[in-house]
């Protein structure tokens, strides 16, 4: 099922990345008068007001500006992908410089893929976390009984052996061993148990995390105890609170740029003729490129889970392959914005990984602790 909230989300960034951009294409005949200002007009369009100078008035139109609103299709998009996908650090260094007429913008660009990398994520429904099945699990409970068991053995031989520090060890081992046997029979138990009057599923993570909030094993560190009961009350809820997560995520997900301009800023602060605007272009670009990739790893994980292992293994190697094209391509594009050398590029590379993983973590703790609090 299509999340409705996600596909208008997906329309907004849409008509919002077809505001911010200045209109182009043929626009037909032109009056000898602008029909909105009135003024005398000799092209294409109104010197005074930037109306098309031809009004349409056929129901084909009509689609067509609808289409253009929504997908902001036109030929600049052929001209920008493929330089922010192979040869990004040009991309941005032309826009900065001022070469824009020929490239779809990059606010325009990030404000939809955002929106669409959102909407196809949450396109086709299921479960929104993936966990293996009651009987996998349990399998794989037995086998961690198993070599706990096996732990505790070995434990023992070692205390009978005299070797310092092995009654430590082995009460360790023991409770570790009681906790994975506990864990299995609570899996067991859940195997035959009747329908639960919540309604989840017995022994999936919903259930689990259910009766986790409710025996009170699960405690809120932050805020005040009413945020903390907020937090609480969604969690007994598993779904609706990954749900209302998804929402905020994609909604604020524009605050990623404020929170990475200062920290690309940093790398340049002490070399002369970046202004924060080149940096926040750097990071709609970067941002837009690390949307496509999402989507793109989304769909090589859909296509692995087909039945054929010799495609899961080809399609596998190929997602492995392009994890390594987020620190290359940010490479490329430190290089070419700001004409760095190897080794300046490479230094700030590894530099860039680190902050962002820090921006998206605290990104992320916001964004769950803004959904499931308010």
């Amino acid at each position: 099922m299509v999340d409705i909230d996600a596909a208008g989300g997906a329309a907004t960034g849409g008509l919002i990345a077809a505001a911010v951009e200045k209109p182009t294409g043929q626009a037909g005949d032109h009056h000898a008068n602008c029909t909105d200002c009135g003024e005398p007009v000799s092209g294409k369009f109104c010197s005074n007001c930037g109306q098309p100078t031809h009004v349409h008035r056929s129901l084909l139109h009509l689609f067509e500006e609808v289409l253009h609103g929504v997908l902001h299709f036109d030929a600049r998009i052929w001209r920008t992908l493929p330089l922010l996908l192979l040869n990004p650090g040009r991309l941005t260094r032309e826009w900065i410089q001022g070469r824009r007429t020929r490239y779809v913008s990059p606010l325009a660009i990030f404000l939809f893929t955002v929106f669409l990398m959102f909407f196809l994520l949450s396109f086709g429904g299921g479960s929104p976390v993936e966990v293996a099945s009651l009987e996998e699990r349990i399998e794989t409970a037995r086998e961690a009984v198993t070599e706990a068991d096996a732990a505790v053995a070995e434990a023992e031989r070692n205390l009978a052996a005299g070797e310092p520090g092995a009654e430590g060890v082995l009460a360790g081992m023991r409770t570790a061993a009681e906790a994975t046997r506990g864990q299995l029979t609570r899996l067991e138990e859940a195997r035959t148990a009747g329908p639960r009057s919540d309604g989840f599923e017995p022994g999936s993570w919903q259930a689990g995390m259910a009766d986790a909030v409710r025996d009170g094993n699960v405690t809120i560190g932050v805020g005040d105890k009413k945020f903390q009961e907020k937090i609480l009350h969604k969690l007994a809820n598993p779904e609706f609170a990954f749900y209302k997560v998804q929402q905020t995520l994609y909604k604020f997900a524009f605050l990623l740029v404020p929170l990475s301009i200062p920290f690309v800023w940093l790398m340049f602060a002490w070399k002369r003729g970046f202004t924060w605007y080149d940096h926040g272009v750097f990071v709609l670009y970067s941002l837009t490129f690390m949307a496509i990739f999402t989507m793109g790893l989304s769909l090589i994980d859909r296509i692995a889970g087909t039945e054929e292992n010799w495609w899961q293994i080809t399609v596998g190697a190929i997602g492995g392959i392009l994890t390594f094209a987020v620190p290359v391509h940010m490479f490329a594009q430190l290089k070419g914005t700001y004409s760095l050398g190897w080794f300046s590029a490479l230094w700030r590379t590894v530099v860039l990984l680190f902050f962002s993983l820090f921006v998206f973590t605290l990104f992320l703790v916001g964004v769950i602790l803004f959904g499931l609090g308010f």
